[in-house]
């Protein structure tokens, strides 16, 4: 891979990204954008094919748990939109299941970090959580509601991809969810080990997976497994690997790769008033430069603009990326 046209092309997309039109409403000193940033595959085949590994970067975000921020609370589809705004990105979003059967979205098992309530989600109803206020990053009170999780499949169509974790929903039933709101063309799941895998593969063979396989030994154990590598995209984990040859094993499937940062790098700017930007970003550029195709991200606007670092472009990819 040419490392420098890996990053070009990562600035293409984010300044792209960076420079659309917004108008600002002064008096709320909210953002209120005209168009959406949309990463949209047709088709489950499209989907295969944009995570196909062709010999050329990609490259995309992925907005961990939404992209929470100031007036922003994760898995909320105001802050899903906020995101769109202002940057290309997969949403990294969490399933969970109330106590009469319902599916909201929400991270923590419990509501009293991220909502006006308390206690168990699985405790409430969906009529209780509905009642309760989502509370942003910086734990103060919003106006935002917990979504269902069919109210997220419904509004993600023909804007973006998600990213399902499991929490407390099994994985048939992420299954049934994809397949009834017809979603296998901008719907990932997320899968811990090779038996998920197979599940997966087993019951629709049009469903991608974001599969853990951080070490040699699990992509042998995977290219064994009969699930085509180009059913998934690979996340190997939070530190980028020792060994920078798993890229190139990878890449040699036809899967692509991801690295999570927001247990490091990000944590990094949020102090950002006490480092150095310049070298935090060459940090980033790191990433991309040993061969990872996604980044997954706590701060998605954020490192949008930071990666695209002032250059001039002549806007982003055509065949799954528009603005509208």
């Amino acid at each position: 891979m040419n490392k420098r046209f890996c990053f070009m092309a990562f600035s293409v997309l984010m300044l792209a990204a960076s420079e659309q039109t917004v108008a600002q409403d002064r008096s709320s000193d909210k953002l209120t954008a005209t168009r959406l940033h949309r990463v949209v595959a047709n088709s489950p085949a499209e989907l295969r094919e944009l995570f196909h590994y062709n010999g050329t970067p990609l490259p995309l975000l992925s907005a961990h748990r939404g992209g929470a921020g100031p007036g922003y609370p994760e898995n909320c589809i105001e802050t899903f939109e906020h995101t769109l705004h202002q940057t290309f990105s997969m949403l990294e979003i969490d399933p969970r299941v109330t106590k009469d059967g319902q599916f909201v979205v929400h991270h923590d098992a419990t509501l009293d970090r991220t909502t006006t309530g308390t206690g168990k989600v699985a405790d409430k109803t969906l009529q209780e959580l509905k009642q309760l206020r989502l509370k942003d990053s910086e734990g103060n009170v919003t106006d935002f509601r917990i979504p269902t999780l069919d109210e997220v499949f419904v509004w993600a169509k023909e804007k973006t991809i998600l990213v399902l974790d499991q929490k407390d929903v099994p994985l048939e039933t992420r299954i049934a969810k994809i397949e009834e709101h017809n979603a296998e063309s901008y719907a990932i799941l997320i899968v811990g080990n090779l038996k998920d895998a197979q599940t997966v593969y087993a019951t629709n063979k049009k469903i991608m997976m974001e599969a853990m396989l951080g070490d040699f030994k699990k992509i042998a154990a995977f290219d064994s497994s009969q699930v085509p590598w180009e059913n998934v995209i690979v996340f190997l984990g939070h530190d980028a690997p020792k060994d920078v040859a798993i890229y190139a094993a990878i890449h040699d499937k036809g899967a692509r790769t991801m690295i999570g940062t927001s247990r490091n790098l990000d944590r990094d700017f949020a102090s950002r008033a006490s480092i150095d930007l310049a070298s935090l970003r060459e940090d980033y550029k790191a990433i991309l430069h040993r061969g990872a195709d996604v980044i997954e991200t706590d701060i998605p606007r954020e490192l949008g603009r930071l990666l695209a670092d002032g250059k001039q472009t002549d806007g982003p990819p055509a065949t799954f990326f528009s603005v509208r």
